[in-house]
């Protein structure tokens, strides 16, 4: 018989059979369960051990992997490098453009009909040159853009692929618990979940405490829904645990778990679902690609995506409650990308108009002169004329249209993203990077943000005494001891522990929850054992836990009393405890009663002084239920208590022992606190501390100081003073609290969810707040969503915290989060100086070309120059622009806020007075540049044969833009443009690179780029023309900018408007079946003109969606399988008579088909995913 590692290779049941037991939900469940003999024979079929774990041996784990699969779901394959280029040549202004390249490219093979055209037959010979360079400009430009789009793709992959690194989980073995990566975790695996886990794999409960899972990623059901090993043991993979602990069985890993099931089928689906997708109307096609549609799809592939952002724009604090489907939310759109993208659809109206402009003027005048005063006939030539206005029209618009900007953004985003992950700034949400520049208030958390989240116990209250340190155990009571010390080991997760460190000098390793530990240290620092304890009380062995929560802030175990009975064991916050107590142990452990008086003593000379030097306050307690004569502080019971009734049971406790933790205040947070002030950044602490503890640790922060008008509340002041008298928020009582809130203690997640909503809806400050909030509680979920950028612990977060946020803070410190301010202001900095670059860029050569139309009827810029200037350099500007450093000076000035305007008073004076300059020096030169330089004139030339006058115009034109890259790398009226040029190679590399470049194409380009070799005169001419910018730029900075009228910025406004501005820009229209319908030309710009949209976005293949009205067509095993989920859970929802009233539904008599229809649940793909932490950026 074969073996493995000493055991049978053939399992006791097989992976068709597993499967079969994961499909099963409660009673179902737990019969199929007997059928195999209950879950510990079920351990012993995949030889496990419930209390050991597996061996850990590689060839042991090996073997598993190939008999039941491994824990990971293969991506679907990123799109090729082909298929990206195919989508590139989907631009509209790019097929205008190839259309018409290649129908001059034509033409110029047509042989003159007439005889007076073979004077030109040389000329014409050279034709077909400018449609093939246009066609190769445009093929570059397609490769440009497919290759940054395959560079991206790249990235986030390797992104998600860190972010999955991250993720590990508890697992036994060998007896041990270790954290392994969920991608190791195989069958017959012992998975120890606790509060705030995303489950990694599917299993089978062993053991647990007052466990409740939310499977709405699965189910669709919001409700959560409790576990235990009687009535539903099974555990999905991707459900969220939002209460208690326990131990499960891992049953089906991979794509064999019901998550991988869906996700497997969703492959076979997707290519189904993009052939359906490709057969509707190309009109709803493009609505999906322009991305911010007010109304959302019934039938597009990337439905269920839309509904999970719906879903995660909550507004309400509630995660349980089901949330409708409503039009975008706040974080849809960040602030910059909302003004950014108005930005670009404003000048692409602004850039069709004058094309449209150019080409009528150009054919007008052409038609005139011809047709009218030389009265020449109709010649199939002049058809290429056309062809060629049509072409320069268009170029106009490839101008006018910010081609570099979408790519100014995402370089400067991903570049940052890669230098903020060295900053311990792990970036799941592109948009986070910029967001955080200009955030005005940032609510942080104490512990672990502020504080080291390393804690000790430096004072106790026992016996009727206050020890100032440590004491030794022979001087407590050794009954009171004794009791307390059996408190601390059982009445905490066993997850908790204290490691020795891996070298002697070492410090010790504090496992888990760092209060538990701290007490646990207490324990060991009485010289005593507590896993001794804990050998003899195994989990097992506990009647009930009543497990810690945000609502309770206490955890309670109850286990069976020697001499029969019960004993509850209670610890968590002092006061609350302390209000439960009844009795307490005095002086020599003597038992006394504890009332009101000596708990206003206890809580005045004993609890406040140590929360005043910063201490964190925890009391032990305990009671006992006894079945026989009960002592003064005991319970008789005849019946067996009623656990459920936890009010009655945690009641007149005993209070045995109270200590004082210290979680010492980091020692870099006072310098970065003072750096956010200095920032103009308001920072507030939401805690869960007393208000003392809080004041204290404030104070050390520099949060507040004494002496300052500030206020510093607890939950319950906070409640009374913004709630009305029906218990509702009121905006405008919460605007009289938060501008003087600095400390929120003893808050709960919905107060902190209601503070952040508060400061982000409130008008009262000029340019509105930005707010970014730390949390790492499941129950922070809400409030890290609501915030404009969520910070997640990366150390101490649980999962469902870390999915709810933009960034997570790898090392779990404050100063991380002044580096992502400093990254943030850096990317909006980025993107405004290459804004004012192609701007200045963008207006002179749309004026040169319009007005070169008008009056000389051709443009002096030709196509293929337009091109280069316009495509290929912008590119490289924008990546030279946006791979700035940033500085510590980027601390020193306010943020920008909501409403401050994109383009600044100084960065429109910038714009306008270089654009002034340097259409000046064009127009002076197409003018009388030919009697300047004394060669021929370029203007009205019947012949295509490229000039020296038209080439110096071009020249001169590079090498001002040149320059004005360097004046662009200060928009805040500095005067030295040089500071700093050095410390970016990236900048003077591609400066170098590009006036390299210019040389080439001015001396060779010839026919091809429409240039003469020019002389060494006319070289120096055109750079000193160049380097006039420079000092140009310094009579513009001159000009005072207060005395500039704000109308001449722009961007100004809440971004309320900025959406309802879009909104109207891109409303969707319908027609009488219902359907959408666009005008041609909404289609043609809005497609052409948000390429800020499709190019920042990140790879779909991260947002898969499944139309679930589509299903059965196209996936009718996909289709059953969810029917199984819904049917499943609507079961059970119906036998428990849950709070949802089903009755409700439309034509409701029964559950029908139409019902079923109504009511079947969606599967929410993100949260179902436990890999699918990155986000797009859109």
């Amino acid at each position: 018989m074969a073996t493995v590692d000493g055991r049978p290779a053939q399992y006791g049941i097989s992976l068709k059979q597993l499967r079969e037991v994961m499909e099963l939900r409660g009673s179902e469940a737990v019969e199929q369960l007997r059928h195999y003999g209950g879950v510990q024979e079920l351990c012993k079929k995949l030889y496990t051990s419930p209390t050991e774990g597996l061996s850990g041996s590689p060839k042991d784990i090996e073997h598993r992997r190939e008999t039941f699969g491994s824990n990971t779901i293969p991506p679907k394959p990123p799109k090729t490098f082909w298929r990206l280029v195919w989508e590139a040549l989907q631009d509209v202004t790019l097929i205008i453009l190839e259309v018409a390249a290649i129908v001059s490219l034509l033409l110029s093979f047509i042989p003159s009909s007439s005889e007076n055209e073979l004077v030109h037959e040389e000329d014409k010979s050279h034709e077909w040159i400018e449609g093939l360079a246009i066609l190769i400009s445009v093929i570059v430009v397609v490769l440009v853009t497919a290759f940054n789009d395959y560079t991206k793709e790249r990235q986030f992959r390797g992104l998600q692929s860190r972010i999955e690194g991250e993720h590990k989980f508890a697992v036994l073995r060998g007896g041990e618990s270790s954290q392994i990566f969920v991608g190791e975790i195989v069958v017959g695996d012992i998975c120890q979940v606790k509060y705030g886990d995303l489950l990694p794999a599917d299993g089978i409960l062993i053991q647990s405490n007052d466990l409740k899972v939310d499977e709405s990623s699965l189910t669709g059901e919001s409700d959560h829904v409790k576990k235990s090993e009687l009535t539903d043991p099974m555990l999905l993979s991707g459900t969220h645990v939002m209460e208690g602990s326990g131990r499960m069985l891992v049953a089906a890993v991979g794509i064999n778990s019901q998550a991988g099931i869906i996700f497997t089928l969703l492959g076979a689906a997707a290519d189904q679902q993009e052939a359906d997708a490709k057969q509707r109307k190309k009109g709803d096609v493009e609505e999906g690609a322009v991305g911010n549609n007010s109304h959302p799809s019934d039938h597009g592939g990337n439905n269920m995506a839309s509904k999970q952002e719906a879903r995660e724009g909550s507004s309400g604090p509630s995660g349980d409650a089901p949330i409708k489907e409503e039009k975008s939310g706040h974080k849809d759109k960040s602030v910059l990308q909302a003004k950014l993208t108005k930005l670009a659809i404003q000048i692409g109206y602004a850039g069709s108009t004058i094309a449209i402009l150019t080409v009528i003027i150009l054919i007008t005048t052409f038609c005139i002169k011809t047709f009218v005063y030389e009265n020449q006939p109709w010649k199939n030539e002049y058809f290429n004329y056309f062809v060629k206005f049509l072409i320069i029209g268009v170029t106009v618009l490839v101008v006018a249209v910010p081609e570099g900007l979408p790519l100014a953004v995402t370089l400067s985003l991903a570049y940052s993203v890669k230098k903020m992950m060295l900053d311990n700034n792990l970036v799941r949400h592109l948009d986070a990077c910029e967001t955080m520049g200009n955030a005005t208030a940032i609510c942080s958390d104490k512990t672990g943000t502020l504080t080291t989240n390393r804690m000790t116990v430096v004072a106790c209250y026992v016996g009727g005494q206050h020890y100032k340190s440590i004491p030794k155990y022979d001087s407590l009571p050794p009954q009171v001891a004794n009791l307390a010390i059996q408190a601390i080991s059982i009445n905490s997760a066993y997850t908790s522990r204290i490691l020795d460190g891996d070298l002697p000098n070492e410090p010790i390793k504090q496992v888990g929850n760092k209060t538990e530990c701290a007490m646990l240290g207490f324990v060991l620092d009485l010289k005593k054992s507590y896993q001794s304890i804990r050998d003899e009380h195994p989990e097992e062995s506990f009647h009930r836990v009543y497990t810690f929560n945000s609502s309770r802030k206490s955890m309670s175990t109850v286990i069976a009393r020697e001499g029969g009975g019960y004993r509850v064991f209670t610890k968590g916050a002092s006061e609350m405890v302390l209000k439960k107590c009844a009795f307490i142990y005095g002086v020599d452990g003597k038992l006394e009663k504890f009332t009101r008086e000596n708990q206003d003593g206890l809580v005045r000379n004993v609890i406040e002084p140590m929360a005043c030097d910063g201490l964190r306050t925890i009391a032990v307690a305990y009671r006992d239920f006894v079945p026989g004569k009960a002592e003064i502080n005991q319970v008789h019971y005849d019946n067996e208590p009623n656990w459920d009734d936890e009010d009655g049971i945690i009641n007149n406790l005993t209070c045995m022992l109270i200590v004082g933790i210290e979680d010492p205040v980091r020692p870099e947070v006072p310098e970065a606190i003072r750096q956010c002030q200095k920032a103009g950044i308001t920072v507030r602490m939401v805690t869960g501390d007393n208000v003392n503890t809080a004041r204290s640790i404030a104070i050390k922060c520099g949060i507040v100081t004494p002496g300052m008008d500030y206020l510093i509340i607890d939950g319950k002041e906070f409640n009374r003073r913004i709630r009305d008298s029906n218990g509702e928020v009121q905006q405008h009582l919460l605007d009289q609290v938060w501008p003087k809130l600095r400390v929120l203690a003893r808050s709960s997640p919905t107060d902190k969810y209601t503070l952040v909503k508060g400061i982000i809806d409130s008008k009262i400050s000029d340019n509105r707040e930005v707010v970014a909030v730390t949390g790492d509680g499941t129950n922070d979920g809400p409030a890290l969503k609501k915030a404009d950028v969520g910070f997640a612990m990366g150390i101490a977060g649980t999962d469902v915290a870390k999915e709810a946020s933009d960034i997570i803070l790898t090392d779990d410190n404050f100063s991380s989060i002044v580096k992502a301010v400093m990254w943030g202001r850096n990317v909006y900095d980025s993107i405004a100086k290459f804004l004012q670059f192609q701007l200045t860029v963008n207006i002179v050569a749309v004026i040169v070309a319009f007005f070169g139309a008008c009056f000389i009827q051709d443009s002096p810029l030709k196509a293929v120059q337009m091109l280069w200037v316009n495509l290929i350099m912008d590119t490289l500007a924008s990546l030279a622009l946006a791979t700035e450093m940033p500085t510590p000076d980027l601390l020193t000035r306010k943020p920008y806020g909501r409403t401050k305007p994109l383009i600044s008073r100084t960065m429109m004076k910038n714009i306008t007075g270089q654009g002034i300059y340097q259409l000046s020096v064009i127009f002076t030169l197409v003018f009388v540049g030919e009697q300047l330089f004394d060669i021929d004139s370029g203007r009205y030339r019947a012949d295509t044969v490229p000039t020296q006058h038209f080439t110096i115009i071009f020249n001169t034109f590079v090498m001002m833009t040149l320059f004005n890259e360097i004046n662009a790398r200060k928009i805040h009226g500095q005067r030295n443009v040089f500071s700093g040029i050095f410390t970016n190679p990236i900048y003077y590399c591609i400066w170098i690179a590009t006036a390299a470049s210019q040389v080439v194409i001015v001396q060779f380009g010839g026919q091809a780029f429409s240039t003469a070799p020019l002389t060494i005169a006319q070289w120096a001419w055109c750079v000193f023309f160049g380097v006039g910018t420079l000092v140009w730029g310094q009579v513009v900075t001159t000009v005072p900018t207060s005395k500039i009228p704000k109308i001449f910025s722009w961007g100004r406004g809440h971004p309320e408007d900025i959406s309802a501005a879009m909104g109207a820009l891109t409303e969707d229209r319908f027609d009488a079946d219902g359907e959408k319908k666009r005008t041609t030309g909404q289609i043609l710009w809005i497609r052409g003109l948000t390429r800020l949209q499709t190019q920042i976005r990140v790879v779909n293949a991260f947002r898969q969606g499944v139309d679930p009205r589509l299903m059965e067509r196209t996936n009718p095993a996909l289709a059953a399988v969810l029917q199984r989920q819904a049917s499943a859970s609507l079961a059970k929802r119906l036998s428990q008579a849950s709070s949802i009233d089903y009755a409700d539904a439309p034509g409701a008599t029964g559950i029908g088909e139409r019902e079923r229809d109504y009511l079947a649940p969606e599967v929410d793909m993100e949260r179902l995913s436990s890999r699918s932490h990155t986000e797009t950026a859109v």
